[in-house]
């Protein structure tokens, strides 16, 4: 019998993998593919190209006035943002209660002329600094 193991240990054979495993396998590959594609595209839609330069999140107002210069509007909006609190009970022994309430968060949006044909661009700065950028309507 330890001839037979020691062959057997010798041969060094992996057992096959298991349907199920590489299936797993295959659906985390798909999917890990399916994101990184989907971040991708997301952040190409998050700059401004102007005069061959990128202006995109994090960048400040000074920065994208030197690269694109003055916006065609600015228009300060109100963004509402969820805020959660936890407000304790007056009574001993009582858990906290949460609240979730809509708060206005100050935010400014700039529009950008691209050019006949073309969408807006709307760069919104939050605390000075591009938080977001989308394109609006296409210029006729």
């Amino acid at each position: 019998m330890a001839a037979r193991e020691t062959i057997g240990a010798a041969h060094n054979s992996k057992p096959l993998k298991e349907p199920i495993d590489t299936m797993r396998t295959l659906a985390a590959s798909t999917l890990f593919c399916l994101v990184a594609l989907m971040h991708a595209g997301s952040a190409s839609a998050q700059s401004l190209s102007c005069g061959g330069t990128l202006s995109g999140v994090g960048d400040s107002k000074f920065s994208v006035v030197q690269k694109c210069g003055e916006p065609m509007s600015k228009e300060f909006v109100c963004v509402p943002r969820p805020q959660v609190a936890w407000v304790l009970s007056p009574y001993p022994g009582a858990p906290a209660q949460q609240v979730v309430t809509q708060a206005c968060v100050p935010m400014e949006d700039w529009v950008y002329h691209r050019g006949q044909g073309n969408f807006l661009g709307i760069v919104r700065f939050y605390n000075g600094t591009i938080e977001s950028v989308r394109d609006g309507e296409r210029v006729r």
